[in-house]
């Protein structure tokens, strides 16, 4: 049964966690735009200063795997048409590098300016974390679950998570921050180059 929680929440993951799936969901709502919403998540591993200290450290669906397999994106939906995770982000702890203190993870609209998007018009959001047996666990043991309860009507780009590594142990922050300016903006916030 995984542990439901609130924006701001923080919770320590089980030392025994070694490999994690973060699966993220959504919903579009019904509104004839002319465009299909295509929602892309990311993975930003950053430094002791909240940065990222190599071009390598920011995974998407240009860029899959980061350091060494220590973070992979399972690939880009297009869509999001159907039931369960859109998106998925494999974490390998005991491939982390040292140097990282911390995992964001981030959902942006993809050309939400051109196509006139936004959160506003997303739904049914969540995040959820699950214990992999192995690296073959397609599936995990469920053990956290954010649901993005608030409304973002203007956002294009949102931090919902960060996992952060603090005195000898991984932990996780439901976060749910919200930007404008889609994927561009996090990549600056994060130091890096766009």
């Amino acid at each position: 049964m995984a542990i439901n929680l609130q924006k701001g929440q923080r919770v320590a993951l089980d030392d025994s966690m070694k490999l994690a799936l973060v699966g993220l969901g959504w919903d579009t709502n019904r509104y004839d735009g002319g465009y299909d919403f295509d929602l892309d998540a990311s993975a930003f591993l950053l430094g002791e200063n909240g940065k990222l200290i190599k071009d390598e450290d920011f995974v998407f669906y240009n860029n899959l795997n980061g350091r060494d397999g220590a973070v992979v994106h399972t690939g880009d939906n297009l869509t999001g048409d159907g039931d369960g995770d859109d998106e998925v982000i494999l974490i390998d702890f005991t491939k982390i590098p040292s140097e990282i203190k911390k995992i964001a993870i981030c959902v942006t609209i993809h050309e939400a300016d051109i196509r006139r998007q936004n959160f506003g018009q997303v739904s049914n959001a969540y995040i959820r974390v699950a214990k992999m047996a192995d690296e073959f666990d397609t599936v995990g043991e469920p053990v956290l679950k954010f649901d993005l309860e608030e409304e973002f009507s203007i956002e294009t780009a949102l931090v919902v998570a960060e996992f952060y590594y603090k005195n000898g142990e991984w932990k996780f922050n439901a976060v749910a921050s919200g930007y404008q300016g889609g994927l561009a903006a996090i990549v600056r916030s994060y130091g890096g180059n766009v």
